[in-house]
């Protein structure tokens, strides 16, 4: 019976991680596609690079996250080491990727329920 019940926890939790990857893939393909201009602790980098710098983040603080909105927040928000937040700047309005992103995840479960 134990074996079972952790049977079917994992299943759950392999089902509830599939969407998460798809979500935070589309995130990524969405920064490194925009065209954007992104500016972390007071260098600006293009969107390849941004996704680029995400992926890194994202692999070393994995285990920590269990949401979208964590790798956002954890991956995609701020700097680590200096608090800084992101910013992306696009057709000359600037914004939080905070911000941004959150949006965008919106808009994607809105078209993805």
């Amino acid at each position: 019976m134990k074996k079972l019940i952790l049977m079917l926890i994992c299943l759950a939790g392999t089902a509830l991680a599939a969407p998460m990857a798809e979500e935070i893939d589309h995130l990524l393909d969405f920064v490194e596609a925009s065209g954007c201009r992104f500016e972390r602790n007071g260098s600006t980098y293009d969107s390849g690079e941004a996704r680029a710098h995400m992926e890194r983040k994202y692999d070393y603080i994995r285990k920590r996250i269990r949401t979208t909105e964590d790798f956002i927040r954890y991956a995609a928000s701020e700097s680590s080491m200096t608090g800084r937040k992101y910013h992306a700047t696009c057709d000359g309005k600037t914004i939080t990727s905070q911000e941004w992103l959150t949006q965008e995840l919106q808009r994607y479960r809105q078209r993805h329920p």
